[in-house]
C-alpha cells in the first residue's frame, strides 16, 4: 500500500510539473494536459495520499525505511535537476539523465527493496532478476516514447534516440538474457525472469501491431504488459 501511494504521488507530481505553463515542453501528451486541467483534484489527492503514507511509515521495517529514504533522496535530486532547476536550452536538457533510464533505475529499486531489506542474503541471488526487470521498465518507457514521437526525436537524450532506433534488437537481447537466467537460476528467481521475458515479448508484439491500436489503448496495453507476474502466481505456490 505504501509503495502504491508513493508511486502514484511521484507519477502525478511529475505530470503536474511537466505541464507547468511557465515551462515550454513541446513533447507534452494528452496525459500531461489532463493533469494540468485537473491539477486541483490531483493536488488534493497528493495531499491525502501523503497523510496516508505518513501513517504507514511506522509499519515499515527500519532497514527498508533506510533504503527507501536513500532512494527518495536520489529521486528528489533528479526531480530538482529536471523540474525545479530546468533549462530553456535544449542542448543542455539533452545531456540530462532521460526519464526512460530514470524509471529503469528507481522503480525496480523500490520494488525489490522490501524483499532485500527483510532478507539481505537474497541480494546477490535477486540481482539478475532485478536488473532484467529494470530493463523491462526501461523498454516500456522507450516503446511509449517511440510510439508517441515517431519523428526524428532530435530533442531526446542521445541514449533515447539510439534505443528507440533499435528497440526490436534490444528487446531480443533482453529476452535472450531472460531465457539464460531462467535456465540457470533457482526456481523462484527463474519465474521472475520468465515474467520479465514474457513482458518483453508482449511489448515487442505491441510494437509490431501498433497500427491496429489507438494511442490511448496502445499505452494502456504497454502498461498491462508489466503485469505478467500475476500469471505466474499459481506456479509459485
Amino acid at each position: 500500500m505504501a509503495m502504491f501511494l508513493a508511486v502514484w504521488m511521484l507519477y502525478a507530481t511529475d505530470r503536474l510539473l511537466d505541464a507547468r505553463p511557465d515551462v515550454a515542453r513541446p513533447e507534452l501528451e494528452e496525459r500531461h494536459r489532463f493533469h494540468h486541467r485537473h491539477k486541483r483534484e490531483f493536488l488534493a489527492g497528493i495531499v491525502g495520499a501523503s497523510v496516508l503514507l505518513a501513517g504507514l511509515l511506522p509499519r515499515i521495517a527500519p532497514e527498508a525505511l533506510r533504503l527507501n529514504a536513500l532512494l527518495a533522496s536520489l529521486l528528489f535530486a533528479y526531480f530538482f535537476l529536471i523540474h525545479i532547476y530546468p533549462s530553456n536550452n535544449a542542448s543542455v536538457d539533452a545531456h540530462r539523465l532521460p526519464k526512460e533510464l530514470a524509471v529503469g533505475v528507481f522503480f525496480p529499486a523500490a520494488v525489490f527493496i522490501p524483499t532485500v531489506a527483510r532478507a539481505p542474503g537474497l541480494r546477490v541471488m535477486l540481482a539478475p532478476a532485478a536488473l532484467l526487470f529494470a530493463a523491462v521498465c526501461t523498454l516500456n518507457c522507450l516503446y511509449l516514447y517511440a510510439w508517441e514521437h515517431p519523428g526524428s526525436r532530435d530533442e531526446a537524450h542521445w541514449t533515447t534516440r539510439f534505443a528507440t532506433r533499435h528497440l526490436p534488437a534490444l528487446s531480443g537481447v533482453a529476452a535472450m538474457l531472460c531465457c539464460g537466467v531462467f535456465v540457470l537460476e533457482p526456481r523462484g528467481v527463474a519465474m521472475l525472469t520468465l515474467a520479465s521475458g514474457v513482458s518483453v515479448l508482449i511489448l515487442l508484439l505491441l510494437h509490431w501491431q501498433r497500427e491496429r491500436f489507438t494511442a490511448i489503448h496502445l499505452r494502456a496495453a504497454a502498461d498491462v504488459a508489466l503485469l505478467t507476474p500475476l500469471l505466474l502466481v499459481f506456479f509459485l505456490r
